[in-house]
């Protein structure tokens, strides 16, 4: 296609979208209004832009969680992926939103019995069908937290120097730069501008108040600002603590197997969203993720596969369940009930615990080990099942192996030349 594009693909379920064009252009789906044609179906979407500096391409939960979606984009620099869901992940999130109190009616079901979606807050409150006020509290208590101590905004991770400080006066935040000059000022926003990451909290595409609003935004939905006093601030184990919260995008980023996701506009502040880019792209592809099952890790059962390797061992994550970023990937005895030994292919990548399989500082060399890592979409953890039984990774051009064939509990498994032996067979089970 050509570039200098940006749209949505849709995908819809047992019927087709409906769509209109009025004398202002067409007309989307906005199944959040009870009366929209396309309300009782089934369907979701992700977004891309396509120019000359590449393809992005998201998953968006923005206004709602649906179909749950793998994005894949290849490259000559890599394939890179998201959007995974945990095992049963579209069935925790209806389930644990509807936990929530208050938030039930945000999940909207068909007289059939079936989930459409789980709306997100702000859709949802527009529709009558969540509290108008939910977030307000919060917001309150966060404001006033600057009436005696400053909020730092350093809004580009690249630009550590360029800071912006905020106080609040009455329900007014003044914002000043480095030299006390007021760059900014913003009155204190509504839940429905804290959902929606405008009106009070509407972004400019300047240098300087957009940045700023944006990064509001983003601590307001995470419930960071007013404990976190540089902002973006803290990390995803910091999301989420506030009391209100917002329960839509804290659940959401709980059932990605690799944490991230598009649950609101700024979501990609402190890279949280579920996003892929490829600057020479040559393809790419979404897929639809099993509405029972998934992809595994990072939940509380073990659906998912298991990969046998030299001596029926099965490829496991050192740590017992609880291996994270660093943990080695070695062979050990099949275990039923083991987590990190139910791994998925999402896309080229291998997953289990919510990360991925790596080869350790990205290496290319023979003996280069395996590792637990967060999930980057790099080179490093790109894999090809062959039909000779062995995994190989592209950019080393060499295969899993179990140095020297051997299959003791414990073997840290490596890449090397891929030769065809039994130290380099596996398959599914």
């Amino acid at each position: 296609m050509p570039r200098n594009f940006s749209g949505r693909l849709y995908m819809s379920l047992g019927t087709k979208l409906k769509f209109f064009l009025t004398p202002d252009g067409l007309v989307q789906p906005a199944p959040w209004a009870s009366g929209d044609p396309n309300h009782d179906i089934l369907f979701d979407w992700s977004e891309f832009t396509y120019n000359d500096s590449g393809l992005w391409l998201n998953s968006s939960q923005v206004d709602m969680f649906a179909v749950p979606h793998v994005v894949t984009v290849s490259g000559s620099d890599g394939t890179r992926s998201t959007g995974a869901v945990v095992a049963n992940g579209r069935q925790n999130v209806i389930d644990q939103v509807r936990a929530q109190s208050g938030w039930a009616n945000t999940v909207v079901t068909r007289s059939d019995g079936t989930v459409l979606r789980v709306l997100s807050p702000g859709k949802a409150a527009g529709a009558g069908l969540f509290s108008s006020t939910y977030l307000d509290s919060y917001i309150t208590s966060a404001w006033n937290a600057y009436t005696g101590k400053t909020l730092t905004v350093v809004p580009f991770g690249d630009q550590p120097n360029t800071k912006y400080f905020g106080r609040t006066s009455g329900s007014t935040m003044v914002f000043t730069n480095s030299s006390g000059a007021q760059v900014a000022t913003f009155n204190k926003p509504s839940s429905a501008n804290v959902w929606g990451c405008d009106g009070n909290l509407a972004a400019p595409n300047d240098l300087v108040v957009g940045p700023i609003a944006r990064t509001l935004c983003a601590a307001l939905n995470r419930g960071t600002l007013g404990t976190i006093d540089t902002q973006p601030g803290g990390t995803a184990a910091d999301f989420y603590k506030s009391n209100p919260t917002n329960q839509y995008a804290r659940i959401i980023h709980a059932n990605m197997a690799d944490g991230k996701a598009y649950a609101f506009a700024f979501d990609d502040v402190q890279n949280q969203e579920s996003l892929v880019y490829s600057s020479n792209p040559s393809s790419a592809g979404i897929t639809l993720s099993p509405f029972t099952g998934g992809s595994g890790g990072g939940g509380g059962t073990t659906t998912g596969t298991t990969v046998i390797g030299p001596g029926g061992k099965c490829v496991d994550v050192a740590g017992d369940d609880t291996g994270g970023d660093g943990a080695a990937v070695q062979l050990w005895d099949c275990q039923a009930a083991a987590k990190d030994q139910h791994w998925a292919w999402t896309g080229q990548s291998l997953t289990t615990l919510g990360m991925c399989l790596d080869v350790a500082g990205g290496g290319t060399a023979n003996g280069s080990v395996l590792q637990l890592h967060n999930c980057t979409g790099n080179a490093a953890q790109t894999w090809v099942a062959n039909s000779n039984g062995s995994i190989s990774n592209p950019q080393s051009g060499r295969c899993i192996d179990a140095p020297s064939g051997n299959t003791a509990n414990g073997t840290r498994l490596q890449i090397y030349d891929c030769n065809g032996t039994a130290a380099q067979k596996f398959a599914k089970s």
